[in-house]
């Protein structure tokens, strides 16, 4: 299928952007392979060369992806111009996967002026960088809690993208396209990207105020309103926990009540779902951080870190300084 412009609206031939895929070790390939897709298809429907890439990674040679194909580079990180835009494309361990040598490269580009982007879990190597300070940026929700930790003067968001001056971010997935769209209409009008979403057999094209996560009562399957709100209000109060009787009358409810709705929708006490927010919670931290764990107990509500640990062998059946451990093992 072929897409023209009106003849009025006709754009005077100009160069082809260039985009500069860096895949980082253990990068997710749905949020890369969308993103690549957008372009081709855009390029294929308008029937000229509007976009052109090249995937590069440290080294040349290989980038293996977090399901363990091996993808064949055009080459080491290059040398860039102010008119490339770098996509960074993060994955699993994206902590590990940020070495000196890309956060150097990343800051020397920087300064001839390209515009740097994030897909999925990469904003962190940007953020690392310091090319996100005072800026506002996204994240995969699962690596949330941590960078929220690691990089206090980032306005991190939970948009499924972020456009912020030259800086792109994404959450993962499929939101690589969702981002992409948006550079597509700004540059060449909605009526290509919409093309090339009908193409993509995408049928909802989402903005940068639409959120990454399912709403609450979708996410827990329940869509009793006030339980909704109490799940909410713990959810944004986990470093210092509200009373489940506090929780009860903020919605209206005495605390038999809520205690009869968790257990009947959930199959636990408020008090049990709390500890386990909390738990899950300090589990990232663990994992993607390296905070004391004294500082993740404190981060997450608990007092002591004697506390902290009883709590976490109990649900996980290890202790954050073996789970520490581990992770440092596999990295």
């Amino acid at each position: 299928m072929a897409f023209s412009q009106p003849a009025s609206r006709q754009e005077p031939q100009r160069k082809p952007r260039r985009f500069v895929f860096v895949l980082m070790r253990g990068f997710t390939l749905l949020s890369f392979a969308s993103a690549l897709e957008t372009l081709r298809l855009a390029n294929r429907i308008s029937a000229s060369q509007l976009f052109d890439w090249c995937i590069v990674g440290e080294g040349g040679g290989t980038a293996r992806c977090a399901a363990g194909t091996a993808f064949e580079l055009d080459g080491d990180l290059p040398d860039l111009s102010r008119d490339d835009t770098v996509l960074l494309c993060g994955g699993v361990d994206v902590a590990a996967a940020t070495t000196r040598r890309l956060l150097n490269w990343l800051r020397r580009e920087t300064r001839k002026g390209a515009t740097m982007g994030g897909l999925c879990t990469a904003s962190w190597a940007l953020a690392e960088a310091g090319l996100l300070d005072g800026r506002r940026a996204t994240i995969h929700w699962e690596n949330h809690d941590g960078f929220e930790e690691e990089f206090p003067a980032v306005a991190l968001t939970k948009s499924v993208f972020v456009i912020d001056g030259n800086r792109l971010s994404t959450a993962g997935g499929t939101s690589s396209i969702d981002l992409m769209l948006k550079l597509l209409a700004d540059e060449h009008g909605e009526d290509l990207a919409n093309a090339v979403a009908d193409q993509l057999i995408y049928s909802t094209i989402r903005t940068d105020r639409d959120m990454q996560r399912l709403s609450t009562p979708t996410r827990i399957g329940v869509r009793h309103p006030k339980l909704g709100a109490v799940i909410k209000k713990m959810e944004a109060a986990l470093e210092e926990p509200i009373s489940p009787a506090v929780l009860a009358g903020e919605v209206g409810m005495s605390t038999r009540q809520l205690e009869r709705l968790f257990r009947r929708y959930l199959d636990r006490s408020p008090k049990r779902y709390y500890m386990e927010l909390r738990l899950s919670k300090a589990r990232n931290l663990l994992m993607q951080t390296d905070m004391s764990v004294i500082n993740v107990a404190l981060a997450c509500g608990f007092a002591s870190p004697s506390h902290f640990s009883k709590c976490y062998r109990a649900h996980y059946q290890t202790t954050p300084y073996r789970e520490r451990g581990s992770q440092s093992a596999r990295d």
